[in-house]
């Protein structure tokens, strides 16, 4: 029986992942981060150890693009503790430098499968642990880039452009709006239970440019200008700490928070109940066929 609450982050092992870990784990928790590489995982594993001061955290392996690795995640999980106090959904992927579409081993399209259906199953898979907590809180991760495509919809026919041009840009920003209507499909289905579900919408954060080796010079320059407004990966992670660990919200659920904890409004067609459920009846499509 753990004495502390869990909580587990996907896609830890860095940026705003593993310094939400690090501020988690300095509140008390004990923390598990979700990572897809084993080589990674560990070396994000003792970096936090050695900035906590305490071996209160765990590494599982997990690549959120697949089903079956998220259900023996899962199984582990489930084997190992009784409950799960916080899930959050951090891991997403937006490689500014993929041109072509890329199809997962389980034959479905890399970003709609890792951003949007990862954590819908992943969710899913550890709804018991989450009803066994006091108070059991999901937290989705979306992007204030949102605002600047206010009529992207997801694509009902075609989410994973296998028949439509492939836009990196709009396949990110389909699966993060896919992320806002899912927070609020789950709110609501999850009324009756003890457990939340909030959503964070995440401004421009300072990346690592050296994870984009192809990059042309200018993209170089112009990210590096970008970066010197953009937030720290420390600095935002403390919105993620404060809805994970926060008494304030422990009432609140189907909100969606900027980076400053505050309350703000997604587009108009994310609220349209027949819209999240065309959504979500196409993402439960998806998870049933495993």
């Amino acid at each position: 029986m753990m004495d502390k609450k869990v909580c587990m982050i996907t896609g830890a092992n860095s940026g705003i992942g593993k310094a939400a870990a690090i501020q988690i784990a300095q509140q008390g928790y004990h923390v598990i981060i979700g990572c897809r590489s084993q080589e990674r995982g560990e070396v994000a594993l003792q970096e936090i150890r050695g900035k906590i001061d305490s071996d209160s955290i765990d590494l599982m392996i997990v690549d959120l693009s697949l089903q079956e690795s998220i259900k023996e995640l899962a199984q582990n999980f489930r084997e190992k503790y009784d409950t799960l106090d916080v899930l959050i959904h951090n891991a997403a992927i937006f490689d500014i430098t993929q041109k072509q579409t890329q199809y997962t081993s389980e034959d479905v399209e890399s970003i709609w499968a890792t951003n949007h259906l990862g954590p819908v199953l992943l969710t899913e898979q550890l709804l018991d642990p989450l009803k066994n907590s006091d108070q059991g809180r999901v937290i989705t991760i979306a992007s204030k880039g949102l605002i600047a495509k206010p009529g992207l919809k997801v694509d009902l026919n075609d989410p994973e452009f296998r028949m439509k041009k492939f836009s990196v840009a709009n396949a990110y920003y389909q699966s993060k709006r896919a992320q806002v209507m899912y927070t609020y499909w789950l709110a609501e289905k999850l009324s009756d239970t003890r457990i939340t579900a909030n959503c964070i919408r995440v401004p421009a954060v300072k990346v690592d440019i050296n994870k984009y080796p192809t990059l042309s010079p200018l993209m170089k320059r112009l990210y590096s200008l970008k970066s010197r407004s953009a937030l720290s990966p420390e600095e935002m992670a403390e919105t993620y700490t404060y809805l994970a660990t926060s008494d304030e919200v422990s009432n609140l659920s189907g909100k969606y928070f900027n980076e400053n904890r505050k309350q703000v409004k997604s587009s108009r067609y994310t609220y349209q109940p027949e819209n999240i459920d065309q959504v979500m009846n196409l993402t439960l499509r998806y998870l049933q066929k495993a």
